[in-house]
This record gives structure tokens, C-alpha cells and sequence, in this order.
């Protein structure tokens, strides 16, 4: 009998007498002795990637060209340019609904002290994000919080340029009546407004030609037109998303990728030699109850799902003593914002086309911690429209209200104009104020009108004061650009009614230490506690960077996998690996670092 059919035999009957768990989501049950069998034999890789975003396309495609088998697990769908919505307005393609069978790529999760906005599919968050791609200053690599694990401005210096490279990140080329607005409120101010460091193919609009990034390695791409859609799916192919550089060269030297599946549950086996992974899968064309039940098994697993993914997972297994009983308390703690405020304003001229341009073209920094963008939607996507009214700042909801009432009476004009605008999108000016200043919010699993009072992802107050919805500088900033524009800003409900902030950045909750004591993970993004385990997404950046943080979570994933050898390589070798990485590298596709 072969030696892996043999094993394979071993574990089945080690799980036939093995009561099964009861940790999984939404009833899924441990599988059973011919699931296992299925698994070990058929199933068989040396990592398991949960989540497809930056963090988990970086370590595919670097853990392929080291020689692993990899497999990535995605809970959302393979979308193309075909798939991706017109507008905002089509809901069933743009939203994450799937209880009623909507599987777009953009999600909104509701927590008690903040409103998080991500990207679900293949390539995760990139699919919506505004492609910016900015380094942090030095405030971020010497935080406090992690300073003392290295030098982190001295080491990942050499990953951001490759990030940068695989991003295909240049100087924004494409503006519009939004970079002008804010060119005038830097005047304005007396401070420097400069373009953006961008992850698109510019080129000739609309024009398709042979990949320009990858020495024609990777696929064919077409010139940005600048029409604002990059938030939504871009449909013209021209936003540098991971499934056209990572996923896309990952695949190509043999990466899995399984989409519309979702990882439940991770297990060691019995032994310590590797884990048991569990998944359902959504088929195509049957409503989200009618999922089928998946098992894998892998001797090393990456958790790359983001922070609501990863840090919901991982609660659920910290706390079932057939799960992960060994994970660091640390978990959940240290979740962070990059103290961000976004602000809408309508263009009551209505004499120009605010979507023109790529999502984020431009960049004015206040201070030495604070910054602002404008952010735009195409033409057509004013969904956002049905959930905001103006914004009222203030600690309390009484103060709110009474700003609120003061505003509509000091410009009631201003306001029906606002709610009578056809194109909202077409017409809107969306700032987005972001800074570095920290504050702490812990994570767990509980009950709250936010879960709908189901168990799910809650917060609480760690350190320093809650997240704000009012942000005295913002709000100035913002009052400021309504004046040119002869308008008044809007907020989220959220924010207005309910002092809660919306952030498209949420960070931290699997965050570093030395031991389990200090943090989840180590500075290689290692598990505490479990051989194999690997965090590498959001939820591991330990500092806030008060930027779009997507540059900094691949340069860390690509720093965390240049610390793994390649494969039947012996650890105390990684040295080697490196440089045979930085090799590899100097070939003309180079997409190692």
C-alpha cells in the first residue's frame, strides 16, 4: 500500500473516533471518515492561503516560484470586466449580500464604533480600491507599537519598491474638475498638492495592447479613459487589480485559486503535522443556503482575509478547544483606523464633471500627520445618494441634531439642491481626510443590534477616545470646499445620527509581539503558538500608517515571504533563498523580489 494512501487511511480512522467539533458558522459540521480520506489524499498542499487580497496574492505567487504547492481560498466570485456593474445602482452585481443572493465585490459591515467599507472576489479589496499607493512616514515605522521588533523603515525599504513594481504604480496622469477643486483649496491653504502615485495602465485610452508591465508575461491591458469607475470594477481593464499581476502570474506557475469558498474552520491534525482546513462552496446559480462542504489539508495555512475576516475566524477558533485553544489573547486587540472622515459635496454650480479622472488623482498634506484626497465615482453611481444627509459635527447626538437643524435653516436652498441633483455622482465631490493620530478599538465576538442579535464581530473601546465621525480639521477642510463649490457637505446617517465613522481602512487585531503576551504574531508573521500559522493581511499592520494602507500590507507580505525558504530548503537556509530570489529578480520579467 502506497505510504500517502496508508496515511490517508491512519487519519480517517483517527477521526472516526473523533467527536466533532462545534465551531463552524452557520451549522457546518466537521466532516466525516470519507471527507478526511477525500482531503488527505486528493487535497494535499504545502500551503493553504485564506483570502486572495494583498497580503494572500503577494504569498502565492511568492510560495509558487519557491516551489510550493499552493491553494487559495476565496469566498467571493471570479470577476471580470464583463461581471463588474455599470453603476453603483445595480446592487445584485456591485453589493455582498449573499442571504439574498448578491455577490458583488463591495461590502458594508456595520459594527458598533465604526462602519467598515471592503472588497470581496478574487484579488479582494483591490477590486475597489482607489488604487492610491503612498508610503507612510517615519511616525509609522517608529511607533511605539512595533519599533522595537526591527527596523522597519531600514527593511521593508526593499519591498516597497517591489510592490510598487508588481503595482505597476506611476505618477497619476488622468485629472479632473475634482484635482482642480482641491489644487485651488492647497492655494488656498499655502500647502503642496501633488498627484498620486496610482496602480493603473495608462498608455492610449480605451486602447488594448500587449502587457506593458511583465516583459509580456502578464495579460493584455488597455489604457485608463478616466472615467471614475475604479471603486465599482473598472470595466475598461486598466486598474492594475491583483488578479493582472500577482494572482495572475501565481496561477500561471500552477497556483489554485477556488473562488465562492468560504474557509469555517482550521484544525491541527492529529500529530502537529499540519492542518485540516474546512470550507463551504457556493455553486453557481444556487441561492446561498445551498452550499456544498469542502476539506482540505495543508501543512501550512495563511490567513489573508483582512481584518473582518481573518480576526472573525480566528475569535471563533480561539474559543473551541477543537479549534486554535493556543492563540495569543492579544487577538482582536490593537484594531485600528487610519482616523479617516469622508465628506460628500455637491456641486451646486453643477458646470462641470466631478467623475472625471481615476478614483484618487491627487493629494494635499495638511500637516505631518494629516492629509486629504478627492474621491470620485463614475457617472451614474449615486447609490450613496440614499444614505447620506448633511453633515453636522459634534461629541453628542443632541449636538448633531441641532447642527443638523441649524444648517437646513441657514441653507435650505443648498439642501434641496443637494437632494434634487440627477447625477449625484456626475456632480459630487466625495474628500477623504485621513492622519496618523492612534486610538484602539478591541474586537470580539458577541451580540449587538449591529449582528441583528446573532453572534457576530463587536467592539469596544481599548485606548484613547472612541473613532470620530467629527473631525474639527475635516470639517473645516470640507466647509472650505463647499464654499467654492456654493454647497454644504454631507455625511453617512451613521455619522450624523449616530457619531459612527466610516472607514475603508481598517487595520490591526492580529498585530506583532515578541511572545503571545505582546501580540498574535511575530515580526515574521508568524502564529504564536502554532508551527505553519501565518497572518498576513491587514489585520497584522501594527502601527497606523494614516495612508492607503494596500502598499504597505504587499510590502510586508513580501517581506514576510522572503523569510520562507524555497521548497525542501532547510529554514536555517532562508539566506540562500533570498538571494537566489534577488537573482531571479534581475531577469527581465522579474517578479520576484
Amino acid at each position: 500500500m502506497a505510504p500517502k494512501l496508508r496515511s490517508a487511511l491512519a487519519e480517517v480512522a483517527r477521526e472516526i473516533g473523533r467527536a466533532p467539533h462545534g465551531g463552524p458558522p452557520s451549522g457546518v459540521s466537521g466532516p466525516g471518515p470519507l471527507a478526511t480520506l477525500l482531503a488527505v489524499s486528493a487535497r494535499d498542499y504545502d500551503y493553504i492561503i485564506v483570502g486572495s487580497g494583498f497580503g494572500g496574492s503577494v504569498s502565492a505567487l511568492r510560495l509558487a516560484e519557491k516551489g510550493y504547492r499552493v491553494l487559495v481560498l476565496e469566498k467571493g466570485r471570479r470577476l471580470g470586466p464583463k461581471d463588474f456593474p455599470r453603476s453603483n445602482w445595480d446592487l445584485k452585481r456591485y453589493m455582498w449580500l449573499p442571504a439574498l443572493g448578491w455577490r458583488g465585490l463591495f461590502n458594508m459591515s456595520f459594527l458598533p464604533h465604526i462602519t467598515v467599507v471592503s472588497g470581496v472576489g478574487v484579488g479582494g479589496g483591490s477590486l475597489v480600491y482607489a488604487n492610491t499607493l503612498p508610503v507612510p512616514g517615519k511616525e509609522f515605522f517608529e511607533a511605539p507599537s512595533w519599533a522595537t521588533l526591527a527596523d522597519w523603515e531600514k527593511e521593508l525599504a526593499p519591498h516597497y519598491a517591489t510592490a510598487k513594481r508588481m503595482l505597476g504604480a506611476t505618477t497619476n496622469q488622468r485629472f479632473g474638475p475634482a484635482d482642480e477643486v482641491l489644487k485651488g483649496l492647497a492655494e488656498e491653504l499655502g500647502k503642496e498638492w501633488h498627484p498620486a502615485e496610482v496602480a493603473v495602465t495608462f498608455g492610449e485610452p480605451g486602447v488594448e495592447v500587449d502587457d506593458p508591465h511583465f516583459g509580456g508575461e502578464g495579460p493584455r491591458r488597455t489604457g485608463c479613459t478616466g472615467c471614475g469607475g475604479c471603486m465599482i470594477g473598472c470595466k475598461v481593464g486598466a486598474k492594475n487589480t491583483l488578479d493582472k499581476n500577482y494572482l495572475y502570474l501565481a496561477e500561471k506557475r500552477g497556483v489554485e485559486v477556488r473562488p465562492d469558498t468560504e474557509v469555517t474552520w482550521v484544525r491541527e491534525l492529529t500529530g502537529g503535522d499540519g492542518y485540516l482546513v474546512e470550507a463551504r462552496e457556493q455553486p453557481k446559480g444556487v441561492l446561498a443556503f445551498r452550499t456544498r462542504r469542502r476539506t482540505f489539508r495543508a501543512r501550512n495555512v495563511i490567513f489573508a482575509g483582512g481584518v473582518l475576516g481573518t480576526v472573525n475566524l480566528l475569535l471563533r477558533l480561539q474559543r473551541d478547544p477543537k479549534g486554535l485553544p493556543r492563540l495569543s489573547p492579544r487577538l482582536g486587540q490593537f484594531v485600528r483606523t487610519n482616523s479617516e472622515s469622508i465628506m460628500g459635496i455637491v456641486d451646486g454650480k453643477r458646470d462641470v464633471d466631478m467623475s472625471q479622472g481615476v478614483a484618487i488623482g491627487s493629494i494635499i498634506h495638511t500637516d505631518a500627520w494629516s492629509h486629504i484626497e478627492p474621491v470620485r465615482y463614475p457617472r451614474g453611481s449615486g447609490f450613496f445618494r440614499m444614505l447620506v444627509i448633511p453633515h453636522a459635527g459634534g461629541s453628542s447626538v443632541v449636538v448633531r441634531l441641532a447642527g443638523l437643524v441649524r444648517t437646513l435653516l441657514r441653507h435650505p436652498l443648498r439642501a434641496l439642491k443637494n437632494v434634487l441633483v440627477w447625477d449625484w455622482a456626475k456632480h459630487t465631490l466625495v474628500l477623504l481626510y485621513m492622519r496618523t493620530l492612534e486610538g484602539h478599538l478591541t474586537m470580539r465576538l458577541g451580540r449587538a443590534l449591529t449582528t441583528g442579535g446573532r453572534e457576530g464581530l463587536v467592539t469596544s473601546i481599548e485606548a484613547g477616545s472612541a473613532p470620530s465621525a467629527s473631525i474639527p480639521e475635516a470639517n473645516d477642510l470640507a466647509e472650505r470646499v463647499a464654499k467654492r463649490l456654493d454647497s454644504i457637505p454631507q455625511a453617512l446617517l451613521t455619522e450624523t445620527f449616530l457619531g459612527v465613522p466610516t472607514t475603508a481602512h481598517i487595520l490591526g487585531g492580529c498585530t506583532m509581539g515578541r511572545t503571545a503576551d505582546e501580540g498574535v504574531i511575530d515580526e515574521r508573521n508568524r502564529v504564536h503558538g502554532y508551527r505553519g500559522l501565518f497572518v498576513v493581511d491587514g489585520s497584522a499592520i501594527s502601527a497606523n500608517p494614516g495612508v492607503n494602507p494596500s502598499l504597505t500590507i504587499t510590502a510586508l507580505a513580501e517581506r514576510a515571504m522572503s523569510h520562507i525558504p524555497r521548497r525542501n530548503e532547510p529554514s536555517q537556509m532562508g539566506r540562500v533563498a533570498r538571494a537566489r530570489a534577488r537573482t531571479s529578480s534581475e531577469q527581465p520579467i522579474r517578479t520576484e523580489p
